[in-house]
């Protein structure tokens, strides 16, 4: 028995807007990965904020507001740093180290574990250091205290993550991969920074 389509307008929303992103994604990918980086980072440090108000309450203490100026920094981070250079790291890798490499997964792993990874994280202590508009002791005070402690998690979370990104998933999706992934991360950033 043959299997009819159905039109677009019939779709569900998901496809739909699946089916948008995947036209956006291949008409504007530098554009597209870094809004949805925006949007994702954002969303993450609000997850942070909810479950740190939770806690809160949870221990009898008043309820505190949303800190809109909070998300709108990772925001801006997500937009102009995340998609960007994940989006041509990720292309570079692919440059680097192709497939053809028969060591190209234990050397993307290590590139990315041993020298993005730590580099990133820094970056993102540095611009948002920036963005909170704070000097550079308070930048130093916050390498010191919690530097070290995040990428020693970062390496724990994110290798088996990026294993499968760096090896497995299309370039195209890479950064949206690590982007759903992040909306976790930048949810214990967020509480791991403060």
């Amino acid at each position: 028995m043959p299997v009819q389509s159905r039109p677009v307008r019939d779709a569900s929303l998901h496809f739909r807007l699946l089916q948008q992103y995947l036209v956006l994604l291949k008409k504007y990918p530098i554009l597209t990965k870094s809004v949805t980086s925006g949007i994702l980072s954002a969303l993450g440090n609000l997850l942070s904020q909810i479950l740190e108000a939770r806690k809160k309450v949870k221990h009898g203490d008043p309820l505190s507001e949303i800190d809109t100026a909070g998300a709108a920094r990772y925001a801006i981070y997500g937009l102009i740093i995340t998609g960007p250079v994940s989006h041509y790291f990720y292309q570079l890798m692919e440059v680097w180290m192709p497939t053809t490499d028969p060591y190209c997964i234990v050397k993307r792993l290590l590139l990315d574990r041993l020298i993005f990874a730590p580099g990133f994280l820094l970056l993102f202590y540095f611009v948002m250091n920036i963005l909170e508009a704070k000097g550079w002791e308070e930048f130093e005070k916050k390498m010191r205290g919690s530097y070290l402690t995040a990428l020693k998690m970062n390496w724990k979370v994110w290798t088996p993550f990026q294993f499968i990104n760096i090896n497995f998933v299309p370039v195209q999706f890479r950064v949206l991969f690590a982007n759903i992934i992040a909306l976790f991360w930048y949810a214990y950033l967020a509480s791991v920074r403060k």
